[in-house]
């Protein structure tokens, strides 16, 4: 029980992207017809300044798991922006991330699905690369170290699987170490299974962020708890505990709609049921820190309880 306790008071709980109570959005971006270098400072110092917020107010509130938006700096990999983002706003970065690591919190991003590093087309591929580049070198320029990762889908199937997991693999081991480094893929709820992801992580090492939501939908009879056994052996020291990504099913919803707000009944479940196993959760959830902030009462409870 000391070591059960021990564990899920280091779980770190949070939530991706957007903060719904504090009156500001760190994902603020334009149209690309509208671009222009003033435009594009405006709208990263907006970022900026809503993100330091959102990191005030989980700190505040114990939340030490976020997701940074994609958006923050908009249009970073398209050819269109040639405004060195990185010297501009490179004291600002830092201190954001000193921020962080004063206060033990991790940070995490995902880029949107059209990064398909298995793509037949090289110009995908390329313009999946350039995307990653722009995740890494923001996460670098706030030197946060590699328990800041970027997380990504195996990509698409095309008909064979087989050859795209080769093609991914591939593709992996052409990456620069600056995105290596980074890197997690992570189970879907259609394609990529967690014994495909196995497959890629014993050809590459590339660890494997575990998506509970995803795993309802997609399986191969393993429990939630062996398949968290797993994920878990494929992080090293360097990578910092494993990330599970966890949501529900909405229950007014097509399969693979995620809820508006928290079961908590089926959370303290999942929490019950993988006593034990040491990792970060973050929650897919609509109502965003609403739910964090709730699913860390069910943390604390339990550890009352232990």
């Amino acid at each position: 029980m000391f070591i059960y306790k021990k564990l899920i008071d280091n779980m770190k709980i949070g939530y991706p992207c957007i903060n719904k109570s504090i009156g500001c959005t760190s994902n603020s971006t334009f149209r690309l017809k509208s671009y222009s270098e003033s435009l594009m400072i405006e709208k990263i110092q907006n970022n900026l300044n809503c993100l330091k917020k959102i990191l005030e107010f989980n700190l505040s509130n114990g939340i030490l798991f976020f997701r940074i938006s994609s958006d923050i700096i908009p249009f970073a990999s398209h050819p269109i922006c040639t405004f060195d983002w990185k010297n501009y706003f490179s004291n600002e970065l830092k201190q954001i991330g000193e921020f962080i690591k004063q206060n033990n919190m991790r940070i995490s991003m995902h880029p949107d699905q059209f990064v398909i590093l298995n793509a037949k087309n090289q110009e995908i591929i390329d313009k999946s690369i350039k995307e990653l580049m722009y995740h890494c070198e923001l996460l670098d320029t706030m030197e946060l170290d590699e328990t800041a990762k970027v997380q990504i889908h195996v990509g698409a199937e095309y008909g064979d699987k087989k050859n795209s997991i080769i093609r991914f693999i591939q593709n992996y081991q052409m990456l620069p170490p600056i995105i290596k480094k980074r890197l997690v893929i992570e189970n879907d709820d259609i394609k990529y299974s967690l014994k495909d992801c196995i497959k890629i992580n014993l050809e590459t090492g590339v660890p494997i962020l575990f998506d509970v939501f995803h795993h309802n939908c997609l399986n191969n009879n393993e429990t939630i708890k062996e398949a968290i056994e797993l994920c878990i052996k494929t992080w090293v020291k360097k990578d910092g505990l494993l990330m599970v990504d966890y949501s529900q099913q909405s229950p007014d919803g097509k399969k693979g709609k995620h809820i508006e707000s928290i079961n908590q009944l089926d959370f303290e479940k999942f929490l019950i049921e993988t006593r034990g196993l040491d990792f970060d959760i973050m929650l897919e959830i609509k109502d965003k820190e609403k739910s964090a902030l709730q699913a860390l009462k069910i943390k604390n409870k339990i550890n009352l309880y232990q």
